[in-house]
């Protein structure tokens, strides 16, 4: 049987005593705080000892009662003082400061000293936010180095409230060190406590604090000092706190900070990529930390070489820390205490936070965040949780909010030996992200009251792509990335709607085969794609193929057939081959009509492109009735202010221009840009378009102040909009050099040729339409300029090209003809220009006839070849 030892007061002699066995049988934590009152009393104000002042009877012989199973322990007088009459020594401070992690946060120090500065008895300070954000190092910092004049400064863990007992314990050892050995650790707390009550001036810093309510007594109880909280939650502090949120790191602070313990063991080290590595790490101190130990642990490892680690065994690097990491402060761990809380309390908060990680960081709109299964209050509740622990960020006013991109990474990312990361979980909320996405995308893509909400969920689709593309895709991912493709095309991005269309089509193939209608639709749109990029070699094999596979599977009448066999027309009038295109565009029409029926907008469509065909092959005649007509009926059945509508109108005008009359086509042009800018806004790039337009219009009426700050505008928004090789961009830099040139400025218009046709050659190859027609018009501004030398050899040199690429009937290569021949005029080679003006009329009367205004001009420059050469005035 257990025995312990009883001592008389003042006795000085030792008694045993056999412990009853009744009292063996006593719950310890009952004896505990038995002994903690009875112990209490020893200092209580009515205690008769201490109220009558015997000092004899507690005095240097005195004796104290000591825990459960200890041995008898003979305090000295000093240490039965009051907590209210011990005094707390110098050097009693003990922050966990380490100077050389601290960066910035300069603004944050500020709104502590402020809030120190408030009048007031007490102050409680809470800095809340994000685990890992910085909040404790904040904490240590402020309170190491600011002058704020208070001692002493402990430091308490509180995420707990056996930790705050444990911290207040802590300071009464430090305060009164024998008194360890006499007391157990609720009763070292009670002491602690009292002694800050019954003092002023001192600071205590209550880190990562989990639920207020665990240090609500502690500060009711002691009003004298400072208190300063650190918290991951952000909205369960009363108006008695100064609340501090803490954000992310500045870009160059994160540098500074990784530079700072990458470099420490090893100054000359490469640090290629540290800039990058902090961007991905989303600037999140704790992160940095991490990473840059690991770097300083591993010399070898440069910062780019760790993003390739990254990116290619998340789970592992977010788990590797250096040899002194704690394994909980990895990057791997240190929500996951969070994580239980929040799975404890609403387990569909946790489902939420997985898949907000498969969009966009920052404005995640409301029609995502409550696109989940749950009934709404479970939704709100969620939402809520989430906020109060700081792991997402909403804004109300926007109805959206943010998610910090680690936090993102680290949801998104299986981990069989994460229980809030299986691989389950991750797979799960990625197809509720999917269905997020695919639930709230748009009926349409090509019209104006839909484009604020495309626009709005494009950087979530774009972030959902990114995560995605090591996974293998769903159907309606696919159909999410096709939908989008068509909208960013509408809007001039070719390039991205390239890449999601061919995304598209490799999961549908897989997931469909060949012959499934979404595949045939997709393979067709992807053609498209590079048709918008200028890329015809593919384009058009592509084309080719979507069209007999088409017509194998759906029937030659079906509406899906008729789009692929109007598109390959497109193509091939894109590429100048208007044989092929005319007889597909007149059979698309005539199929169209009888299927769909005069009035549907695909025949509308149809009738446009024919007319389209008609005009470049120079056919005004066929041309124009068939624009008049399109227009009519679109504005009966469409409406004034449809796409289509504006669209059709554009053409027109267009070939009024052709035709020379400018007095219907000015008009039209003006009417069109005045629509596109307030339907469809000044950034669109039809209205680009309409801007470039109405500009040669001016420029063709020979009213240059108003042609050329329309084209420098066009430039100008265009750069800005689809960057420097978008084709639009090109093409609007390609008309302002022509206007210069009009205007005679050969030298301006010389230097924009030059860089656009460079441009050309690059982005979209030496074979490309646009591209020899950038040569030929930069060969004519040379011979404006008089250096027929190089005119004549780029001219030649276009000309070989056109005839190769187009043959020799095409309209181009005529042109390119009579210029060559125009330029061996200049020169007075007139052996080698009259005999290229002869060939180029009589192909051009056989291509395009007698009455044809470029017929006509040939005819003169014949005529004037001819003149010179036998020195006679032409007639």
């Amino acid at each position: 049987m257990a025995r312990w030892r009883w001592r008389k007061k003042g006795s000085g002699e030792d008694a045993a005593a056999t412990m009853p066995a009744d009292v063996a049988d006593v719950d310890r934590a009952s004896q505990a705080t038995t002994w903690q009152n009875a112990f209490a009393n020893v200092w209580d104000a009515d205690a008769v000892a201490y109220r009558t002042g015997n000092a004899q009877a507690i005095g240097a012989g005195a004796i104290a009662v000591t825990g459960v199973y200890k041995p008898t322990v003979q305090l000295p007088p000093e240490a039965l003082r009051p907590p209210a009459e011990v005094h707390a020594p110098t050097g009693l401070n003990d922050l966990p400061y380490q100077p050389g992690l601290f960066v910035g946060r300069d603004r944050e120090l500020d709104l502590l000293d402020t809030a120190l500065a408030s009048p007031g008895t007490a102050l409680v300070q809470a800095v809340a936010g994000l685990g890992g954000i910085g909040k404790s190092t904040l904490a240590a910092h402020w309170a190491a180095t600011r002058l704020h004049g208070r001692a002493p400064v402990r430091w308490i863990t509180a995420d707990s409230p056996a930790a705050v007992q444990k911290g207040l314990a802590d300071l009464a050892t430090a305060l009164q060190p024998v008194l360890a050995r006499a007391l157990p650790v609720e009763a070292l707390a009670e002491w602690g406590l009292q002694w800050l009550a019954s003092h002023t001036g001192w600071l205590i810093v209550l880190d990562n604090v989990n639920d207020p309510a665990d240090i609500a007594p502690l500060i009711a109880r002691a009003p004298g000092g400072r208190f300063l909280i650190t918290s991951r939650l952000a909205t369960a502090w009363t108006d008695a706190a100064t609340l501090v949120r803490l954000d992310i790191l500045l870009p160059a602070e994160s540098l500074a900070l990784l530079t700072r313990i990458t470099t420490g063991p090893h100054p000359a080290r490469d640090l290629d990529g540290a800039a990058d590595l902090c961007e991905t790490l989303g600037h999140l101190p704790l992160a940095i930390e991490q990473v840059a130990a690991y770097l300083a642990q591993n010399p070898l490892t440069t910062p780019r070489a760790y993003l390739h680690l990254l990116s290619q065994h998340p789970a592992q690097m977010y788990r590797a820390g250096a040899a002194t990491t704690a394994a909980g402060a990895t990057i791997a761990r240190v929500w996951n205490i969070t994580l239980d809380r929040i799975t404890r309390i609403q387990p569909h908060a946790a489902d939420l936070l997985r898949t907000l990680a498969w969009y966009a960081p920052d404005h995640i709109p409301a029609v995502l965040h409550h696109a989940g299964t749950v009934d709404p209050p479970a939704d709100s509740a969620a939402l809520g949780l989430l906020t109060a622990y700081s792991m997402i960020t909403p804004d109300p006013a926007a109805n959206t909010l943010a998610i910090h991109r680690l936090v993102q990474a680290l949801a998104r990312t299986p981990d069989p030996e994460d229980p809030h990361r299986t691989p389950q979980l991750i797979d799960q909320a990625r197809e509720q992200a999917t269905q997020g996405l695919y639930t709230n995308l748009p009926e349409a893509w090509n019209t104006p009251d839909t484009w604020d909400t495309w626009r709005t969920l494009l950087p979530h689709i774009d972030a959902f792509a990114t995560h995605t593309i090591n996974t293998e895709g769903t159907i309606n991912a696919a159909r999410i990335l096709n939908e989008t493709a068509l909208f960013l095309g509408n809007q001039g991005q070719s390039g991205p709607a390239t890449t999601y269309f061919q995304r598209a089509l490799t999961d549908t193939v897989r997931l469909l085969g060949e012959d499934h209608r979404y595949t045939l639709t997709y393979l067709n749109n992807l053609a498209s794609a590079y048709e918008w990029s200028g890329d015809l070699g593919r384009a058009i094999p592509m084309y080719e193929q979507s069209l007999t596979d088409t017509a194998r599977v759906m029937g030659e009448d079906h509406p899906d057939t008729l789009i692929s066999r109007n598109n390959l027309a497109s193509a091939y009038e894109s590429a100048g081959d208007l044989e092929r295109a005319l007889p597909l565009y007149e059979q698309t029409l005539d199929d169209r009509v009888r299927a769909l029926g005069e009035d549907d907008p695909a025949t509308l469509t149809s009738r446009n492109n024919l007319a389209f065909a008609y005009e470049s092959a120079g056919d005004l005649e066929r041309a124009i009735p068939l624009y008049e007509q399109t227009l009519s009926d679109s504005v009966r059945i469409l409406g004034e202010d449809h796409p289509s509508t504006l669209t059709y109108r554009n053409n027109l005008a267009y070939t009024y221009e052709s035709a020379g009359d400018l007095e219907r086509a000015i008009p039209l042009y003006e009417q069109t840009l005045s629509d596109r800018v307030r339907v469809m806004g000044e950034d669109h790039p039809d209205t680009l378009t309409s801007r470039n337009n109405l500009a040669s219009a001016y420029e063709s009426a020979g009213d240059l102040e108003r042609a050329i700050p329309l084209y420098e505008q066009s430039l100008t928004d265009t750069e800005r909009l689809l960057g420097e090789d978008h084709p639009s961009t090109l093409t609007y830099r390609h008309n302002l050099a022509s206007t210069y040139e009009s205007a005679g400025d050969p030298e301006r218009a010389i230097a924009l040729y030059e860089q656009t046709l460079v441009d050309r050659l690059r982005v979209m190859g030496e074979d490309h339409p646009d591209t020899l027609t950038t040569s030929n018009n930069l060969a004519y501004t040379y011979e404006i300029a008089g250096d027929l030398e190089r005119a004549a050899s780029l001219h030649g040199l276009t000309l070989s090209y056109r005839v190769r690429v187009l043959g020799d009937d095409h309209p181009d290569t005529l042109t390119s003809r009579n210029n060559l021949a125009h330029t061996y005029e200049s020169a007075r080679d007139l052996e080698r220009a009259i005999p290229l003006y002869e060939q180029t009329l009589s192909d051009t009367v056989r291509i395009l006839g007698e009455d044809h205004p470029f017929t006509e001009m040939l005819r003169g420059n014949l005529t004037r070849a001819i003149a010179e050469r036998d020195n006679v005035e032409p007639s």
